[in-house]
C-alpha cells in the first residue's frame, strides 16, 4: 500500500509542476485543456492552472500519502477517507480518458499517467 501511495503521488506531483509551470506562463497549452491553445494558455485557463496546481494537487499528494502509511498528515482519519480515495481514483480514470481521447497528440501522453495514478489510489483504497 505504500508503494501505490508513493506511486501515486509522484505522479501527482509531475503533474503538480506541469500545472504551475502552466500558470507561470509556460508555452505547453497543447498539452492541457483540450490542447486548443497550443502557446502559452489564455489568463482564465492559467488560473485554473494555479488553483490546481498550487492548493488541490498538493492537498491529493498529502492526503494519499497519509492514506496510504507514508506519512501522517491528519487528512486521511476519517471515516470518508476510503470514499474519498474511490472518488479520486474515479476522478483520475475520467481525465485519463479524456487525455486519451484528446485532439491534441501531445496531451495524450497524460493518460497514462493519470490512469497510474488513479489505479495506484484505487490500490491505496482497497488495503484500507
Amino acid at each position: 500500500m505504500e508503494t501505490a501511495a508513493v506511486v501515486a503521488a509522484a505522479g501527482i506531483a509531475l503533474i503538480t509542476l506541469f500545472q504551475i509551470s502552466l500558470a507561470l506562463g509556460a508555452p505547453a497549452g497543447a498539452a492541457a485543456w483540450g490542447g486548443k491553445y497550443p502557446g502559452v494558455l489564455p489568463t482564465r485557463l492559467r488560473v485554473a492552472s494555479g488553483f490546481v496546481g498550487a492548493i488541490f494537487y498538493p492537498v491529493v499528494f498529502f492526503f494519499v500519502l497519509d492514506a496510504g502509511g507514508v506519512v501522517d498528515t491528519g487528512l486521511a482519519d476519517g471515516s470518508y477517507t476510503k470514499w474519498f480515495l474511490w472518488i479520486l481514483a474515479g476522478l483520475f480514470t475520467l481525465g485519463a480518458l479524456a487525455n486519451f481521447a484528446s485532439k491534441s497528440r501531445v496531451e495524450r501522453y497524460w493518460g497514462p499517467v493519470a490512469l497510474i495514478i488513479a489505479v495506484s489510489i484505487a490500490i491505496v483504497a482497497v488495503g484500507l
